[in-house]
Formats: structure tokens, C-alpha cells, sequence
């Protein structure tokens, strides 16, 4: 048996920080702290001697302490997003709650989304795929898809 990988999930974007931060609210995760011994990612960068033009072209969150989950990593590309994700996130926001009461729940989160930044693309009733009490499909502000459920 191969033993247990830890997975980083990475997103192409135009604007890394951004869209990191918005991930961040969205999962109640944080962004990634500098490594010991440096105080902030500024110091880092500066004695890494990462010139200031090539700043702003990575970022990472990671879940907050004491909890679990994988890093996101979030870096800089030229091209533009064309096409429908081939993997998305399901964001888990009603896991446990059933019926008319989870796509309430749903619709609460869908709103605090786009006021993030976030687009509401569809809603899939319940009952319309079998076993499903319904999802949002969701896009985070750079356009890839993922679902409320």
C-alpha cells in the first residue's frame, strides 16, 4: 500500500493575492504566514533577493492552526481563464442540513460571496439529480467555477 500524500491545490490567476484573500474569507482559511525567522513576506522576499517587480506573482492560504486541510497556492499567469474547470471545489456550506432549510443556508452563503467578489451562476433545485438536496454553481472573482452544496 503507498503511503498517504499530502495534495497543494493550485490556481492560475492574474491577480494572486486577490484571489487568495478572497479564498481565504470564502474557507475561513488564512493566508500563509512567512517561515521563521522572518517577521512579515516582505523581509523574506527582501533576503531572498526577489527583485520588487516579481512580488505579487505568488500567494498561498492554508487552513487556520489547529485545523486541517490543503494549502491553496495561487500564481500568476498571462493567459485568461477560456474554458470550463476540468476539477472544481465544492464549497461544503450546508453539509448535515437537509431539504428547503440547506438551500436557505446556501443562499445565505452565495450572498456573502458575491459581496466578496464572488458570481452566482445557477441553482440546481432539490431533487433535480438524484440523492441531491440542491447546490449553487458559484464563480470566484476570476472566473472558476465552484458549487455551495
Amino acid at each position: 500500500m503507498s503511503a498517504l500524500r499530502e495534495i497543494q491545490v493550485t490556481f492560475d490567476a492574474h491577480d494572486p493575492d486577490r484571489l487568495a484573500r478572497f479564498w481565504a474569507e470564502a474557507l475561513g482559511y488564512r493566508l500563509q504566514p512567512a517561515p521563521p525567522p522572518f517577521a512579515d513576506w516582505d523581509e523574506a522576499l527582501d533576503a531572498w533577493g526577489v527583485p520588487p517587480e516579481a512580488r505579487g506573482s505568488k500567494s498561498a492560504i492554508v487552513p487556520p492552526e489547529g485545523a486541517s486541510g490543503p494549502r491553496l497556492f495561487f500564481q500568476q499567469v498571462p493567459e485568461s481563464k477560456t474554458a470550463k474547470n476540468r476539477v472544481h471545489l465544492d464549497v461544503r456550506a450546508a453539509a448535515g442540513v437537509t431539504g428547503e432549510e440547506a438551500l436557505a443556508v446556501l443562499e445565505g452563503e452565495a450572498e456573502r460571496l458575491v459581496a466578496l467578489g464572488a458570481t452566482r451562476l445557477r441553482r440546481s433545485e432539490a431533487g433535480e439529480e438524484p440523492g441531491s438536496d440542491g447546490y449553487l454553481v458559484m464563480a470566484d472573482p476570476e472566473g472558476n467555477e465552484f458549487c455551495l452544496d
